[in-house]
């Protein structure tokens, strides 16, 4: 049996906007002719990204593009969308490695992001390619940031968290409370662990070690929710 994915967001709008030509067309103003020199689409993205051309007719260009979404026609919203992918697809992919997230919702958070800058893109801006674009990564990478704080990851290094190495006198306690068996008796459970020894280690991992697995699984299920044990893990103190 064969499983074919779904296309993401940057691949869809680049399929969708192949050859295509949005009227009216954007227009290069370097100086040599008076009203503009008329672009195709592809030769205008080139030239948004070409930093050795002129920086005025750029930012003209920009400017353009930034008009065309907000008072253009259905073909110019979705090619305005082709326009800014070169720059978002660098962070997109950034994004995705660093939080282990779902393409097409870090692809649809950055067209978002992009589109809202360049809605309200001050038209004396000297440099609007840079500063939407900045603007619409950064506020991609500080949804995600917020997010999704937590991820188990191999190199922690790499993915921007703590080293394992770092606070080794810490210590992390699990608590671990068994629901009342029938004749009453429970005791809860108290394991302290280094921190050094925490970093990637998934809780069930931690009750095989500790000898508590078989405990909680014990705990029938009664088939009307009943809260059958809880286990809490929390960062104290050496003292702790």
């Amino acid at each position: 049996m064969t499983f074919f994915s779904r296309p993401g967001i940057f691949t869809t709008v680049e399929r969708r906007c192949a050859g295509s030509e949005p009227t009216p067309p954007l227009r290069w103003f370097d100086g040599t002719e008076p009203a503009g020199v008329p672009l195709s689409p592809d030769r205008a993205r080139a030239l948004l990204y070409d930093r050795t051309a002129c920086s005025l007719a750029r930012a003209s260009l920009w400017h353009q593009v930034a008009e065309r979404f907000r008072t253009g026609g259905p073909d110019w919203r979705e090619a305005v969308v082709w326009l800014g992918l070169p720059g978002l697809r660098r962070n997109a992919s950034r994004i995705i490695w660093s939080h282990r997230a779902d393409r097409e919702d870090v692809e649809a958070e950055l067209v978002t992001c992009y589109l809202e800058e360049l809605a309200k893109l001050d038209p004396r801006d000297p440099e609007p390619g840079s500063a939407v674009l900045r603007s619409a990564c950064s506020r991609a990478w500080e949804a995600w940031r917020d997010t999704h704080r937590e991820n188990t990851v191999e190199d922690v290094e790499r993915a921007g968290g703590t080293s394992p190495g770092a606070g080794r006198d810490d210590v992390w306690r699990a608590d671990y409370d068994p629901a009342p068996c029938r004749s009453g008796l429970s005791a809860s459970l108290r394991i302290s662990v280094p921190a050094h020894r925490v970093e990637g280690v998934r809780i069930g991992a931690l009750a095989s070690a500790w000898g508590v697995a078989g405990t909680a699984t014990s705990v029938g299920y009664s088939g009307r929710g009943r809260q059958v044990a809880a286990l809490s893990l929390r960062r104290v103190g050496r003292e702790g």
